[in-house]
C-alpha cells in the first residue's frame, strides 16, 4: 500500500471534474480526498501502487470533455493513513492562484430532455443545469469556484437539490449552479412601464412576441432585444428604436432545421452551431434579395443556449431577432434595474430573472473555416479560455486598441484574451474596460509588471496604460498597431521565427505618424520593417471621409486622372486636394475598399465601420478577371491608379457592377501574392500571416491563402482570436514578452 499527492492544473473547476474523479477512484478501489484550490484540484490517494499508477494514467484520457488538464504534478512514496473512503473536502484558497476558469456552457442534451419532460421535477424550469452545462464565467465573483463565490450564493439549495449535489451517481454531483423551482432563481415578466404582469412569465413573453411586440430578454451575459424575425415591420421598428439603421442583426433559431430554412448549413457549420460554445455562426443566406435583417449575403445565426431560450421558442417559433440590448457605442445592458431604465421606450416588455450577471459578455460571432472558428468577436462560450505560449513568464497586461477593444493578461504560460468590450469612445465603455481588467487580475491573481499599449496618442486604452503606469510605477511599452496585428497571428498559430505579414485594416498609427493600413511587414516579436504598402490616399475632410466615402472615391478618381465632372462638390473637393486643406494621407486598405464602393455607385456614405467593404463583397459576382498590378519603390508601393482607371473604363462600358467588384477583389489578391513573393525573394522567408479587419472579407480569404500556397508560400490565418482589432492585444502582449525579457 502506498499514498500519492496529486495536483492538477487547468480548467478543472465547474466542469464536473471532482465527480469524475470520485467515480474513477471507486473504479480503481482507492481511498482518499479531493478539493478545489485556487491552483486547480488537489488529490490525496492511497491504495496499491499498481492501482494508483493506473488511475494517474486514466485521468487525462477519460476526463470530462469540458475539462482541460494542462499539468499533473505527482508526489509518490507517501505513507498511507489507512483511509477507507473518498471525501470531497472544503475548497482551499491558497496565497497564489493558478487555476483556470471555464467559459459559460450551452444547455446539454440531458438537461434539455429533463426540461421538456412533464414527469421531471425541473419540468419547464428555466435555470436547469448540471456539471456539463450552464453559467460559469458570467456568475463567478472570485475563486475557488464554489457556490458561495458565485451569483448562486444567495440561493440555498433545498433538501432535494442538496441530496443530488452529494450523490455521486447524479449528474448534478457538486454542480455549483444547481437549482430547482423550489430553491433557485425565478423569472418574471414586466410590461413597458416596469409593472409585473401576472401569469406564466415565459408564456406571456411568447404571446407578446407572437402579437408583434419587441421584448428585452435577459440571458447569460446580458440582455437581448428580441422580436419576430419574419416581420419586416417589426425589424425596421427595432432598428428605429435602437438607432441601428443598417448594421446586421443576429438571429436565434429554434434548431438547425429552422436555420436551414433561411441559410445554407454545412456539416461543419452545424457542428459549430450545436457545440457547447453556441456562438453566432455567419451562414450564407438562401434568399439574396433585400432584407431588413442584413444587407449582405450572410446571416448571423445562433441556437438557444439557455433553458430559458428553449422555452421561449417552444415548438412554434422558428426565428427571433436576438440583438444585444444597448444603444450605439455603449456596453450591453446586463442588470435588471438598468434594463428597465435604459430600455424604456425601446422594449415593450421585459423577460427578466433574479440571478445576477457578474460579468457581462456578448455573444461570440464567427465563420466556420476548415472546421475551426474564424472569429469576428470572441466572447461568450470561449472567454476566459487562455492561449498557452510555452516559455512565457507572465506579468504583462496588453491594453489593446480603440475599436473592438479588448485586453490580454498573462500569468506564466497562460495568456488570457478578454471578452469583447466594445469601442472605447465614451466614459461608460472605458469604465467597463477598467472593471474587467480588475476582474481578470483578481480571478487570475496577477498584477502586471509591464503595460503594453498602442502607439496612437489619442486612444483611451493608451491613456489608461500611461496613467496607470505613472500611478503604479509600471513600465509602459507603446507598440505599433500593425506590428501587433502580425504578432497576434503569429501567436495564434504558434509561430516564433521571422515571417512576412500582410496586415490590412482601416487605420493604424504608423511609425512616421501617418495613417497606415495596407501593409506588408517583415519581422517577428522583436522588431519589424515596412516592406510594402499602398500608394497613400488623400482623405478629403479628414475623419469625415471615413463616413462620407464618396470623398474617398473622388480622391481616387482625381489622383488617377479620371473625369470627375458632374460629381457633387467636385470643384470644392478639387480645391481642397490642390491646396492640401485637411486632406491627410492614408494607406488604409479599408479606405481603398470604401473608395471602390463609391466609384461603383454601391454607397456614398456609411453608417458603421467597414460597411463599404461589406457591401462591395456582397455585390461581387463570378468573374475571374483582374486589373493591372503596379508595384514599385521602397517600400514597395501598390499604385492603385492604373486599377482605378481600368475600373472606370469597365463601369463606363456598362460592365455589371458585381463583375467589376469581383475584378477589384481579384486584383488585391494578385497584388498581395506579388508583394509577398517579392518579400520572400529578398528574405528567404515563406511563412505569411494574414491579419487585420480587412481579412474578414470572405471573398479574399477564400482565394488568397490558396494563391499564396500555389506560389510556394505558407499562409497562416487566425482561429483562436479575431483578425480585427479585438485580437490585437494578444500580439501586443507577445511583443511585450520579448521586451520584458530583454
Amino acid at each position: 500500500m502506498e499514498a500519492v499527492h496529486i495536483r492538477i492544473h487547468g480548467i478543472v473547476q465547474g466542469v464536473g471534474f471532482r465527480p469524475f474523479v470520485h467515480r474513477l477512484v471507486r473504479e480503481h478501489d482507492l481511498a482518499g480526498s479531493i478539493r478545489n484550490t485556487s491552483s486547480g484540484v488537489e488529490l490525496e490517494l492511497e491504495g496499491e501502487r499498481r492501482a494508483l499508477e493506473a488511475f494517474v494514467q486514466a485521468l487525462p484520457k477519460r476526463a470530462p470533455k469540458l475539462a482541460l488538464i494542462e499539468q499533473i504534478e505527482t508526489e509518490w512514496g507517501l505513507p498511507p493513513r489507512g483511509r477507507k473512503d473518498f471525501q470531497i473536502l472544503q475548497s482551499h484558497a491558497e496565497e497564489k492562484r493558478n487555476t483556470l476558469v471555464s467559459p459559460d456552457i450551452g444547455i446539454c442534451e440531458d438537461c434539455r430532455r429533463e426540461l421538456l419532460d412533464p414527469k421531471d421535477r425541473r419540468y419547464r424550469y428555466p435555470f436547469i443545469n448540471c456539471t456539463n452545462c450552464g453559467p460559469r464565467f458570467t456568475i463567478i465573483k472570485d475563486l475557488p469556484y464554489d457556490r458561495a463565490l458565485t451569483s448562486m450564493g444567495r440561493f440555498p439549495m433545498c433538501p432535494d437539490c442538496e441530496r443530488e449535489y452529494h450523490d455521486i451517481e447524479n449528474r448534478r454531483y457538486h454542480a455549483q449552479p444547481d437549482a430547482c423551482p423550489v430553491c433557485g432563481p425565478k423569472v418574471s415578466f414586466l410590461d413597458g412601464e416596469g409593472r409585473e404582469v401576472p401569469g406564466d412569465p415565459i408564456e406571456t413573453a411568447r404571446a407578446w412576441l407572437k402579437s408583434g411586440k419587441i421584448l428585452a430578454v435577459k440571458g447569460l451575459g446580458g440582455v437581448h432585444l428580441a422580436c419576430l424575425a419574419d416581420r419586416e415591420d417589426l425589424v425596421r421598428e427595432l432598428r428605429r428604436r435602437k438607432e441601428r439603421d443598417e448594421k446586421p442583426f443576429a438571429l436565434m433559431c429554434r434548431d438547425v432545421q429552422a436555420a436551414e430554412q433561411l441559410c445554407f448549413v454545412s456539416e461543419k457549420e452545424r457542428e459549430l452551431l450545436e457545440s457547447f460554445h453556441k456562438p453566432i455562426v455567419l451562414l450564407r443566406r438562401r434568399d439574396r434579395g433585400p432584407s431588413p435583417l442584413t444587407e449582405n449575403g450572410w446571416l448571423g445565426v445562433m441556437l438557444p443556449y439557455t433553458p430559458l431560450h428553449v422555452l421561449l421558442f417552444g415548438e412554434d417559433l422558428d426565428a427571433l431577432v436576438m440583438t444585444s440590448a444597448n444603444l450605439s457605442d455603449t456596453p450591453i445592458v446586463y442588470r435588471n434595474a438598468e434594463a428597465l431604465e435604459r430600455l424604456q421606450g425601446i422594449a415593450d416588455g421585459f423577460l427578466l430573472h433574479d440571478r445576477d450577471i457578474q460579468t457581462r459578455c456578448d455573444d461570440s460571432l464567427c465563420w466556420e473555416r476548415e472546421g475551426k472558428e474564424y472569429f469576428v468577436r470572441r466572447s461568450r462560450g470561449y472567454v476566459p479560455f487562455p492561449v498557452r505560449v510555452s516559455g512565457s513568464r507572465g506579468g504583462i497586461l496588453a491594453c489593446g486598441a480603440e475599436q473592438k477593444a479588448s485586453f490580454c493578461l498573462s500569468r506564466g504560460e497562460y495568456l488570457f484574451p478578454s471578452q469583447h468590450i466594445g469601442d472605447l469612445k465614451n466614459a461608460e465603455t472605458l469604465e467597463h474596460y477598467e472593471q474587467q481588467i480588475a476582474h481578470f487580475e483578481r480571478l487570475f491573481d496577477t498584477k502586471p509588471r509591464l503595460l503594453v499599449c498602442d502607439k496612437h496618442p489619442d486612444y483611451l486604452s493608451t491613456a489608461y496604460a500611461q496613467k496607470r503606469g505613472e500611478e503604479e510605477g509600471i513600465p509602459v511599452l507603446p507598440v505599433q498597431h500593425h506590428h501587433a496585428h502580425m504578432a497576434s497571428c503569429m501567436a495564434d498559430n504558434g509561430l516564433t521565427g521571422p515571417c512576412i505579414g500582410l496586415i490590412w485594416d482601416g487605420v493604424g498609427y504608423g511609425e512616421d505618424g501617418g495613417a497606415w493600413g495596407g501593409e506588408c511587414l517583415i519581422g517577428d516579436y522583436r522588431s519589424f520593417r515596412r516592406f510594402g504598402s499602398l500608394r497613400p490616399i488623400p482623405l478629403i475632410g479628414g475623419d469625415r471621409a471615413v463616413k462620407e466615402i464618396s470623398r474617398v472615391g473622388f480622391a481616387l478618381l482625381h489622383d488617377a486622372g479620371c473625369d470627375t465632372r458632374g460629381i457633387p462638390n467636385a470643384s470644392f473637393f478639387e480645391t481642397m486636394l490642390q491646396k492640401g486643406l485637411n486632406c491627410p494621407l492614408s494607406s488604409g486598405m479599408g479606405r481603398l475598399f470604401d473608395g471602390a464602393a463609391a466609384i461603383l455607385g454601391i454607397r456614398e456614405t456609411v453608417s458603421y465601420e467597414g460597411q463599404g467593404a461589406v457591401l462591395l463583397e456582397a455585390a461581387a459576382e463570378a468573374d475571374e478577371g483582374s486589373y493591372p498590378v503596379a508595384l514599385s519603390g521602397s517600400p514597395l508601393l501598390f499604385d492603385w491608379r492604373e486599377m482605378v482607371r481600368a475600373m472606370v473604363r469597365d463601369r463606363d462600358a456598362g460592365l455589371p457592377t458585381g463583375r467589376i467588384a469581383a475584378r477589384f477583389l481579384n486584383t488585391l489578391v494578385q497584388m498581395a501574392v506579388e508583394t509577398a513573393l517579392a518579400a520572400a525573394r529578398e528574405t528567404g522567408l515563406r511563412d505569411v500571416v494574414l491579419s487585420g479587419g480587412s481579412f474578414q472579407n470572405q471573398y479574399i480569404l477564400d482565394r488568397l491563402p490558396i494563391a499564396l500556397e500555389q506560389a510556394g508560400l505558407r499562409p497562416w490565418t487566425h482561429h483562436r482570436v479575431s483578425c480585427n482589432d479585438e485580437g490585437l492585444s494578444l500580439g501586443q502582449l507577445m511583443i511585450g514578452e520579448y521586451h520584458f525579457e530583454n
